[in-house]
């Protein structure tokens, strides 16, 4: 299973270092550049006021989301596997002067590269899929918090990955379980942020359900404060979705029907 896992870890870089360049010209970095923020409104809602806190961000790809907590003015360092993410969001950061630290290193071998702990650890959007393992990710949350500190997540809702997501309707197709083996991915589907970019690289995915990845919190120590489901996504993730005037993606037929985001609070 080591061996499967490398191998799955290995391809899921290049992947993201495949990702990474088409990624910064198809998220709003030129919005970005003139002050726009790329965090929602729940989000800076839930977390509230970050001046002045020590800010961790775990799977930052090329810190779109980082910088924007500095702009919220938290002291943050984000971290990614990705090296060539890690290059762009160096070079975003000083091209706006900005002071984000960036390390480049697998989650799990973070101790190795940094001994600080901090007021709030944050991850979002699209990253619990890459994780093999849900329980030492939830320990490392957990080292990496101050007595008092909390951890904050937004994701996409482990029911949504049960539908079919190349097909109209919504039709259940894949487990919502998780199994040691990653699922792979390996056809020509458009990339989720440019529909025009087919990816080169397969990847490797685990899904995680709802239990698995709160209980991995609880049990690494850490206290739940609120979990919050919407029925909406950040991102295309069915054909038939729309969006609406907020900017979120929407299932017109299944609104109040489905969950497809969650928000998750705790506190060491």
């Amino acid at each position: 299973m080591d061996n499967q896992f490398k191998k799955a870890e290995a391809s899921n870089k290049k992947l993201w270092n495949e990702l990474a360049p088409v990624h910064f010209k198809s998220y709003d970095v030129d919005g970005f550049r003139t002050g726009k923020t790329a965090l929602d409104k729940i989000q800076l809602q839930d977390l509230g006021d970050v001046n002045g806190k020590t800010f961790l961000h775990l799977q930052c790809h090329f810190g779109h989301d980082t910088l924007s907590w500095e702009r919220e003015g938290a002291i943050v360092t984000g971290i990614d596997f990705s090296d060539k993410s890690i290059e762009l969001a160096e070079q975003l950061r000083d091209e706006l002067k900005m002071k984000t630290r960036f390390i480049c290193c697998n989650v799990y071998d973070l101790k190795e590269h940094l001994n600080e702990q901090f007021d709030i650890v944050y991850t979002s959007q699209g990253v619990l899929c890459w994780l093999k393992d849900i329980d030492a990710w939830g320990k490392l949350v957990f080292h990496f918090l101050k007595p008092g500190g909390r951890f904050y997540i937004m994701e996409s809702h482990p029911t949504s990955h049960i539908f079919d997501d190349e097909q109209l309707g919504m039709n259940v197709k894949y487990s919502y379980f998780h199994r040691a083996e990653p699922t792979v991915w390996d056809d020509e589907w458009p990339d989720y942020s440019d529909e025009n970019y087919i990816t080169k690289n397969p990847s490797f995915e685990w899904q995680w359900s709802l239990g698995d990845i709160v209980n991995a919190l609880i049990n690494a120590g850490l206290k739940v404060e609120f979990l919050n489901e919407y029925d909406k996504l950040f991102y295309k993730g069915f054909p038939e979705m729309i969006k609406d005037n907020d900017g979120w993606w929407v299932l017109p037929e299944y609104r109040d029907k489905i969950p497809l985001t969650f928000t998750l609070m705790c506190k060491k």
